[in-house]
């Protein structure tokens, strides 16, 4: 979902927005193992036990703590340390950016917790609140820790990923509303799954059909467009109208693309997930359904008798 349709792209600054008890963590720790990054540096603001012993675990068993920095602060610990953790981050991420030329990926959790605690510190000065309690400058504080995201010429680069929760999924309370404002796009964790239709990585044009494949837009656009169609038609059939064989193809499009693309456990390489894409697109539509360039569906688009045991083996490999 982040390759394929919202890539995530060097020297990006750019927030997961999930609500309590979503797999944003898991998601973030994703990232961390399949980056093409030479550095992770990993900022945990406010975090349970169990969650920090997952980030720790995990690194180590995936063999990337000998190239990760981790600086956590606990739910337990001061909230002063907390206000301290992305400064700290940002510094030694830099540090290898800038003299050691390296590609550098910083994670973040969770934002809110980190406007929490710079909330509570100015209530306890007597600093005057301003929307629902936070203090008015929450818009700068964020964007000087994000805007440090950026590439140094002849030097590495600084990626910034951030988990942002929505207290009570509310995409207007003031930390997400400002945070909007600031990054170049977000990632929508709804149910487990990234949204395709809330998320948006306003740089994904940088690298989609230059940096990868030719088809790559063209695909993604295609399938996001015949996801929607297979949303309303499964609205149809949820309200008893009566379906055409189309809708119904629909229907069967929008389940595999929800198996074969949407849940967090699939991890596919991109020109194996492009592949996929023709290969479910394949088993449903046929080629002048597609509405796509003549030249990419001669190129790409599967042999029918191929289709079947294509999207089999394709499974297989999930």
């Amino acid at each position: 979902m982040i390759d394929v349709f919202n890539c995530l792209v060097e020297s990006q600054k750019i927030p997961i927005f999930s609500v309590a008890g979503e797999s944003h963590n898991r998601l973030l720790a994703r990232i961390a193992i399949q980056a093409d990054a030479d550095i992770i540096v990993f900022g945990g603001l406010g975090l349970i036990f169990d969650d920090y012993h997952f980030f720790r675990t995990t690194f180590e068993d995936e063999d990337i703590f000998p190239r990760a920095v981790m600086f956590v602060n606990q739910a337990s610990d001061p909230i002063v340390e907390r206000v301290l953790v992305p400064d700290m981050v940002l510094k030694v991420a830099e540090r290898f950016a800038v003299e050691d030329h390296k590609r550098v990926l910083v994670l973040m959790t969770d934002m809110t917790a980190y406007a929490d605690a710079l909330k509570e510190i100015g209530i306890s000065m007597e600093r005057v609140p301003s929307n629902r309690g936070y203090l008015g400058d929450l818009y700068s504080q964020l964007a000087v820790r994000y805007e440090r995201a950026c590439s140094y010429k002849g030097a590495g680069s600084v990626t910034i990923l951030t988990v942002t929760t929505m207290p009570g999924n509310d995409i207007t309370h003031p930390v997400p509303d400002n945070t909007g404002y600031i990054t170049e796009g977000q990632f929508y964790l709804h149910d487990g799954m990234i949204d395709p239709f809330g998320s948006l990585s306003r740089l994904k044009q940088n690298v989609i059909g230059k940096v990868t494949r030719e088809d790559h837009s063209q695909l993604m656009n295609t399938m996001i467009r015949l996801y929607s169609d297979g949303k309303e038609a499964q609205q149809k059939q949820a309200m008893a109208f009566d379906l055409s064989a189309y809708d119904n193809r629909l229907i069967k499009f929008a389940q595999m693309f929800t198996t074969r693309f949407m849940a967090l456990d699939v991890s596919v390489p991109l020109e194996q997930a492009l592949d996929l894409g023709w290969q479910t697109l394949a088993e449903c539509f046929e080629p002048q359904e597609l509405l796509m360039k003549k030249a990419l569906v001669d190129k790409y688009y599967p042999h029918k008798g191929l289709s079947a045991a294509a999207g089999v083996r394709a499974d297989r490999q999930i």
